[in-house]
């Protein structure tokens, strides 16, 4: 009986991810923007082209903006509402599926367009229809070819920015381990509760390295791991390291990349803090103003014997970049030097993060 009950039990059936679909959402706003200033560029180059005594056929441009616009929209619309349906086919399908769409589109306007301009139509008029569907065809495998291409671009950048996300959480500085379990290990016996919570803190650092699956945290989460990490720091470094903290509330479910803040807060613990004799403060802050988010992470600017800052520089532009493809240009990371002070500010736009690891669409 529990064999048979197992067989009827239904098989959950996989439901496809548009988000591997090479052709992008043409029901948003951007795309049909760009699909109808696309296409009437192309329409006024055939315009100057199909004029003879002047620049330009305006009576011609006037038709055919109409007749491309319409068949643009409408076949973008059917394409937009068989999206999730496409992406579950194979690509040769699916864009064997789109043309089709496209060429009858075409040709249903086409029909309509000449009975409407020539109620009996002849041969002219056939090979006319037969140009606009071969035209068609062109433009739309050259528009599909270039989906693919930026889908195929987009995709070897995600792989790049994860394969820098794993090496990021990969980076595990060894004289940080070694420093931490020596720190441990001489509060066993004298404080055996605040050597437990070391430990604690340190699993949760390791575990924050080895999770590669989420794009995007709430920013509570990162700063979570700052304090844990900055936890076992100060066990190390004592009176040396001083902390101040100013986060602003509301800011809990801000979207951040995973292990964005707290490299940003160990640089600011070895460049800044460990090479002084009598170390400093590291300040922390966090603010929204209008659209933006604000992060910045302060420390006494490092002596210039200290060392070369190559380490420096490669995680700053590790998370540039990953910032840059998850947000695009308003994300934004510098710094700078005032007054002995050095300053890492980065910039986020205010999104909350979702529970898929993705901004939640509509957060302002």
């Amino acid at each position: 009986m529990p064999a048979r009950q197992n067989r009827e039990q239904p098989v959950p059936v996989p439901v496809a991810n548009t988000a591997d679909f090479y052709v992008p959402d043409l029901c948003r706003v951007r795309a049909v923007f760009m699909l109808v200033v696309t296409s009437e560029l192309l329409v006024l180059v055939m315009s100057i082209v199909q004029a003879e005594n002047h620049w330009i056929d305006w009576n011609y441009f006037g038709l055919l903006s109409l007749f491309v616009q319409w068949t643009v929209l409408t076949s973008a619309a059917l394409i937009c509402l068989l999206r999730r349906w496409l992406s579950g086919l194979t690509t040769l399908r699916a864009t064997a599926v789109m043309v089709t769409i496209v060429l009858l589109d075409v040709l249903a306007f086409s029909l309509f367009a000449d009975s409407v301009l020539h109620p009996r139509p002849g041969v002219g008029a056939w090979q006319a229809v037969a140009k606009k569907l071969l035209l068609a065809l062109l433009i739309t495998l050259m528009v599909l070819r270039y989906f693919y291409l930026q889908f195929q671009w987009q995709q070897q950048r995600e792989s790049e920015m994860q394969a820098r996300l794993t090496a990021l959480q990969a980076r595990i500085h060894p004289h940080f381990l070694f420093n931490s379990m020596n720190t441990i290990a001489s509060l066993i016996a004298v404080n055996p509760e605040r050597a437990e919570d070391a430990v604690l803190d340190l699993s949760e650092l390791f575990r924050a390295s080895l999770r590669t699956g989420d794009r995007l945290i709430p920013l509570a989460a990162e700063l979570d791991l700052c304090r844990r990490y900055l936890a076992i720091e100060k066990l190390r470094l004592e009176d040396r390291l001083t902390l101040d903290w100013h986060i602003e509330d509301g800011l809990d479910q801000q979207a951040i990349p995973p292990l964005t803040l707290q490299p940003l807060v160990e640089n600011a613990i070895y460049h800044g803090i460990q090479p002084r004799p009598t170390g400093g403060t590291v300040k922390i802050e966090g603010y929204r103003k209008g659209p933006y988010v604000y992060l910045l992470v302060q420390n006494p600017r490092p002596a210039p014997d200290h060392g070369s800052h190559n380490g420096n520089r490669i995680a700053l532009a590790n998370i540039q970049s990953r910032l840059h493809a998850l947000f695009g240009e308003p994300a934004v990371l510098k710094h700078s030097h005032q007054n002995d002070i050095y300053t890492v500010t980065l910039r986020l736009p205010w999104q909350k993060a979702s529970g898929n690891g993705k901004p939640a669409t509509g957060s302002k």
